[in-house]
């Protein structure tokens, strides 16, 4: 994808250029700017030493020796004073800049640090906005796979209230999902017995005490009342066959197949009034693997691309849902990262960027 957050050092990145969060003298500090002149070794220091520092908000471009990338991009970062002392500009210079660079110097990956959010105390919350939003200007007329690199939890940060949520959310649809999970007139909590079928196509309610025999034998369950209400006990209706001569041949079938996924998307983007490009950047996918959807009228996406474009394409849940299925999937209340899609497309917010920092946020797998 062309962007894309990661959790990793990012001295180990490989790609054409790592971003180094400097300080204006270029001469190595601490946290990524030390870790980058470490790895890279004492020739990185030598370059730097001849380039004058740098300012807040520029960038400069330097060998990468060592380390696993072509260059590095040298940028200084502002320090937070409270947010008074153009400390966003100059932070959305610092993205700008090291972008520019990266373009001049035909590089097809680059990586980025978050910038500011460390020992320069910017909040993060922020500084993930302010990086987001300057790299989705950047890719949106221009080819390039970004990286944002998060060396563990504590520097990613969400904002407190979408984070709160998108927790509310997930765990509203969690006890939807399980209704025995209700609370007494007091209240309280309590657990409602769960229904099961054996094999012999009984169901019946078990709590932790009684058990359906798993045997095979159909045998009913003894199970006590709850709050005074008897529970049944009755058998699974068995499934009614169709005489074979009214089933249609597979042929027949095979014959009328439904709108394919690929057809579906197309004739989607078609009625959206977009162009194929501007879909497939904002679904954050590159052209290479839209070029491959669109030649192929049955192309098998993954759950994730099948949801970007419908991300992309600003569609309803149940629009979304037709989307899915026409590529074999759906979305279930049992799944964290389905809950998150969903809370995303009822509060309208179709920004991928945003709905990929909550899964990561969730410890979730990212849209495509």
């Amino acid at each position: 994808m062309p962007f894309s957050i990661v959790r990793n050092d990012i001295t180990k990145m490989k790609c054409d250029a790592i971003v180094n969060a400097a300080n204006r003298t270029l001469l190595g500090g601490g946290g990524v700017d030390g870790a980058i002149h470490r790895v890279a070794g004492k020739k990185l220091l030598k370059e730097c030493r001849t380039l004058g520092g740098c300012e807040t908000g520029e960038a400069k471009i330097t060998g990468a020796y060592d380390l696993a990338s072509k260059y590095v991009i040298h940028t200084v970062g502002p320090i937070w004073s409270g947010g008074n002392r153009n400390e966003e500009n100059l932070l959305r210079s610092c993205y700008r800049n090291s972008l520019r660079l990266a373009k001049e110097y035909k590089c097809e990956s680059v990586a980025f640090p978050l910038i500011s959010s460390g020992a320069y105390g910017y909040p993060k919350a922020d500084a993930l906005r302010i990086a987001q939003e300057e790299i989705q200007k950047f890719l949106s007329f221009n080819e390039m796979t970004v990286y944002l690199v998060v060396y563990d939890k504590s520097s990613f940060q969400l904002s407190k209230g979408l984070a709160e949520k998108i927790e509310e959310y997930i765990n509203e649809q969690y006890v939807e999902l399980h209704p025995y999970l209700r609370n007494n007139h007091n209240g309280e909590s309590m657990v409602l017995p769960q229904v099961r079928y054996d094999e012999c196509g009984i169901h019946s309610a078990l709590d932790e005490a009684q058990e359906v025999p798993e045997n095979g034998s159909c045998k009913y369950a003894e199970i006590p009342p709850v709050h005074g209400h008897k529970l049944h006990l009755s058998r699974k209706p068995a499934a009614k066959g169709k005489p074979e001569s009214s089933l249609k041949s597979l042929t027949d079938i095979l014959g009328n197949l439904d709108e394919s996924f690929s057809e579906m998307l197309l004739r989607k983007i078609d009625e959206s009034g977009m162009t194929d490009a501007e879909c497939y950047k904002k679904a954050n996918i590159d052209r290479k693997l839209f070029s491959k959807i669109r030649s192929d009228r049955l192309y098998k996406p993954s759950k994730q691309t099948a949801i970007a474009f419908a991300i992309a394409l600003n569609l309803s849940l149940e629009e979304t849902k037709d989307m899915l299925m026409k590529a074999g999937f759906a979305l279930s209340h049992s799944s964290k990262f389905d809950i998150i899609i969903e809370f995303f497309i009822k509060s309208g917010n179709y920004n991928i960027y945003e709905i990929n920092e909550a899964l990561f946020a969730f410890d979730q797998v990212l849209l495509v």
